[in-house]
């Protein structure tokens, strides 16, 4: 069977045990703060296991995207080094939200395995959680129990809570699991060693390949565990691993998953795989990151210098260096990989063949950004290591900057330095990287105590598309604690509080109960739970409390969100159907617009898309709204969605003119659009390669941007005599100003030659040097400058100092000829020493430094001082 129809097969599998399939969620993280990548298949559905909403499917299935290259769940130096190990991988999955439990799970799991993929039973393992006494939890003997019914019990290994006890996090839902593992060794080799002896002993033939957690427990901020009142099923089984034993290989790598981006990636280096294991470690890692890559852009999520963004761009650039290293590969070659993904990944993951040219393009202009980089960190370890005479040993300080600023890994740091003779200072490198992670560590580090529950089993619901009032009971809080300040965050059965969400920022306003008023200041979401953070805890939160949202915020907020859909629209007709947004930030103050477009927009063309704009908003067309919308219905009805968002079976539909913007969107808009009033464009620019940033603003503030610019030309006019055309007048101006700089330049130029003139008149031997130490004035550092480099190519032998004022301002310049270097003479160093004189520093190369300063009147100081200095050094 090849990967897609054994993709197919579990998906048809569990489609005929009554489960829905549902889409994989975006690998990149949106609403849940815990997390920056989905780096399991129940992630999408943790508030279901949290109890903060019920499942409309009780039985679901898939296969999720996943990432795990941070936190606990990091397999990134291990990929590509062994079999099985990958960045981004696909889980294929089934869940019970409250409805079957272990028996079903663990039969279903084996009818797949053995009676539908035909896997030989004689080679699977199963192993139960053995019980853990800290926690006061006994052996799942049920577990067990059920595992007799198929497996011999010398094939059901009871294991330690480290490998059978699954949990979310230090606090949620958690439970024992069964794991189901395959013995992939030859007969002879099992014949000295049975199965049982090498199961979780990390044995690349010996693998884990699915995993059932029976979720029942939920575990307390303190450590705590108590029932949940329903128990679930979660099922996380590897795509890329199942695919290997169906293919009867022994490595991940040799399937057809990665085997066509690996005999790619071996024939643009004119190398063979499985005949060198560096050059075959090289082109698994390169494989599995475009991956990773490719994904987390097709997701929405640019490489970039800080959090998940520059997670991605470290596994491109960790890619990019194997090529570079191992490969041979010198020029950008990873984007040419995207379309192979995208034909592997046609009808599975959509996102990627709809987005393939972007991101492509995003991937080459990475590459060849830190190929750039990567020459550089080459230079900068290659000029220590050649000055560096008698410590071998690279400082840690700078492995680490090495590191951290140039992305090269440890590892490559080695190897040059071992290549060079060199070893590396490998504890100072840990010191620095465990300082960073310290800093980042305290940055991010808050506290939460546990929820207390005042209402159970409660819904909450969104009232906020209709109204920005209303009366509601907390059904649970917190108290958060982050750097040293302390909040509360209370969730409510109802709220007319909008949550951060879609690139909208969260509504402020405040809550009120017997007299006492409490402020919002600020809503977030929390996977589905809407989050109202106030600085103090309300005195009863037992009582009804009226919920009032900022309605002047709400309503400019509003404004620049429907103006952001009427931007979309302007733009695609302008630039082309290519444009997508790929990011925005709407709050009362302004817009940005993030999207895909690969050249800078010419003013014509930013012209254009606002007289749309403001077109639209002058027709004043009504909203239409519809909600609990099938998403088939919708995409036939020309909505846009946007790549990277988790779109549920029924969404909501916001039309501004059925022929012009229709967009799927969870955000709050004007009620027609005349209540925008006017967008005016305030910049254009770039924010990643083939991405494009419009910020706009709208309403007052645009009203008040015009009215300031109208302010500032009156006063330009004033100031030019109210000319009748503004711009000739300006252009006049320029040009006269252009015109009396080349005047001064000339004058400079001719002060400096006559100044040269008169120096190198007074030049005189000291013993084997041309000396000239003088204190001149002239109106131009440039001709300063100028003098220093035409007598040091004169005067080979030349040492000058001149002590300069130029323009009322004190400067040293020292100049070394090329012989007079010869005599231990270092310019910089001079200089440094000089300037001291006219409280100043400065320096430069040893040839020629120059110095500036405070006190002018310490020139003849700087004269007396290098007069000094060449006696001295005459008579040494």
């Amino acid at each position: 069977m090849n990967s897609r129809d054994i993709r197919n097969a579990f998906l048809d599998f569990f489609k005929s045990k009554q489960h829905t399939i549902v889409s994989s969620a975006p690998m990149v993280v949106k609403n849940d703060p815990t997390l920056m990548f989905t780096n399991a298949g129940m992630n999408q559905f943790k508030d279901y296991f949290l109890g903060n909403k019920k499942a409309e499917n009780t039985k679901v299935a898939n296969t999720q995207k996943c990432l795990r290259v941070s936190g606990k769940h990091n397999d990134l130096e291990e990929v590509g080094i062994d079999t099985y190990h990958h960045t981004m991988f696909e889980m294929l999955g089934n869940w019970s939200f409250g409805d079957y439990f272990k028996e079903e799970a663990i039969a279903w799991s084996w009818e797949l395995l053995v009676d539908t993929l035909k896997l030989p039973q004689e080679r699977l393992y199963a192993t139960v959680f053995q019980g853990d006494e800290e926690d006061g939890l006994q052996e799942d003997i049920e577990a067990y129990s059920f595992w007799k019914k198929y497996l011999p019990e010398d094939r059901i290994l009871k294991c330690s809570k480290k490998d059978n006890f699954w949990e979310m996090g230090d606090s949620g839902p958690c439970g024992p699991c069964s794991e189901l593992h395959i013995d992939l060794r030859p007969e002879e080799e099992i014949a000295k060693i049975p199965g049982h002896k090498v199961v979780n002993e990390d044995d690349p033939q010996v693998i884990e390949i699915w995993n059932l957690v029976f979720i029942q427990y939920n575990r307390s901020v303190s450590g705590q565990l108590s029932e949940l009142p329903a128990k679930h099923i979660d099922t996380g089984m590897g795509f890329e691993r199942l695919t290997r034993v169906m293919q009867g290989k022994s490595s991940n790598y040799d399937t057809d998953i990665f085997q066509p981006l690996i005999q790619h990636v071996a024939k643009l280096a004119r190398l063979e795989y499985g005949k060198d294991e560096k050059i075959d470690i090289a082109l698994r890692v390169i494989a599995d990151h475009i991956r990773a890559v490719a994904f987390a852009v097709a997701d929405g999520q640019l490489p970039s210098n800080n959090g998940a963004g520059y997670v991605i761009r470290r596994i491109l650039r960790r890619a990019v260096r194997y090529g570079y290293t191992f490969l041979g590969l010198k020029e950008p070659f990873m984007y040419q990989l995207v379309n192979i993904l995208a034909d592997q990944f046609d009808g599975v993951f959509p996102e990627m063949a709809g987005q393939k040219d972007f991101i492509a393009k995003v991937v080459q202009e990475e590459e060849a950004s830190f190929l750039r980089t990567l020459d550089n960190g080459l230079g900068i370890i290659n000029t220590y290591l050649s000055r560096s005479k008698d410590e071998k040993v690279v400082e840690g300080k700078v492995v680490f900057e090495l590191y951290d600023t140039f992305g090269f890994p440890l590892d490559l740091t080695q190897l040059i330095a071992r290549e060079n003779g060199f070893d590396v200072d490998i504890k100072g490198f840990e010191v620095c990287l465990k300082e960073q992670k310290d800093r980042s560590r305290k940055d991010a580090a808050s506290e939460k105590t546990d929820w207390v529950e005042l209402i159970h089993d409660a819904d909450v619901a969104f009232l906020g598309y209709d109204q920005l009032e209303a009366t509601a009971k907390i059904i649970k809080y917190r108290e958060i604690t982050a750097k040293n300040k302390t909040m509360y965050q209370l969730v409510f059965d109802k709220t007319p509080f909008y949550a951060e969400s879609g690139g909208q920022v969260g509504d402020v306003g405040y809550i009120e109960a017997n007299g006492q008023k409490v402020s919002v200041i600020d809503t977030k979401k929390e996977n589905d739970l809407i989050l109202h953070f106030t600085k103090e805890l309300p005195a009863d939160t037992g009582a009804t409390f009226v919920l009032k949202v900022n309605a002047e915020k709400r309503k400019l907020t509003e404004n620049n969100h429907s103006a952001t859909h009427l931007l979309h629209s302007a733009l695609k007709e302008v630039l082309g159907d290519h444009v997508a947004q790929k990011g925005s930030y709407v709050s009362d103050k302004l817009l940005r617009f993030d999207f895909s477009h690969f050249s800078k927009m010419t003013a014509e063309e930013i012209e254009k898309v606002e007289k749309i704009v403001n077109k639209k908003i002058r027709e004043n067309i009504p909203l239409e709204e519809k909600r609990n919308v099938p998403i088939e219905d919708a995409k036939s009805m020309g909505a846009t969605a946007l790549f990277g968002e988790k779109y549920g079976d029924f969404v909501r539909v916001i039309t501004f003119d059925p022929t012009y913007s229709i967009e799927l969107c969870g955000g709050t808009h004007v009620q027609a659009t005349g209540n925008i009033g006017l967008l005016k464009i305030v910049s254009e620019g770039s924010v990643a390669a083939g991405v494009r940033r419009i910020e706009a603003i709208t309403a007052d503030e645009a009203e008040e941007y015009i009215d300031h610019n109208i302010d500032l030309l009156n006063q330009i006019k004033e100031a030019l005599k109210n000319p009748k055309d503004v711009s000739k007048a300006v252009e006049a101006l320029v040009q006269d100003k252009n015109n009396l700089q080349k005047q001064i330049e000339a004058f400079q130029q001719q002060e400096g030659e006559t100044l040269k003139r008169e120096v190198e008149a007074t030049i005189k031997t000291v013993g084997e040097l041309d000396v000239l130490i003088k204190k001149v004035k002239l109106s131009s550092a440039d001709a300063l400058k100028q003098i220093a480099f035409d007598l040091k190519k004169q005067y080979a032998k030349l040492f000058m100092v001149l002590a300069a004022d130029v323009d009322g301002k004190p400067q040293i310049a020292v100049a070394v000829g090329e012989e007079a270097l010869k005599k231990d003479l270092h310019a910089g160093n001079i200089v440094r020493e000089l300037a001291k004189n006219i409280q100043g520093g400065g320096g430069g190369q040893p040839f020629f430094a120059t110095a500036g300063g405070k006190n002018l009147a310490g020139l003849d100081n700087v004269v007396a001082k290098a007069e000094e200095f060449i006696s001295i050094k005459e008579e040494n």
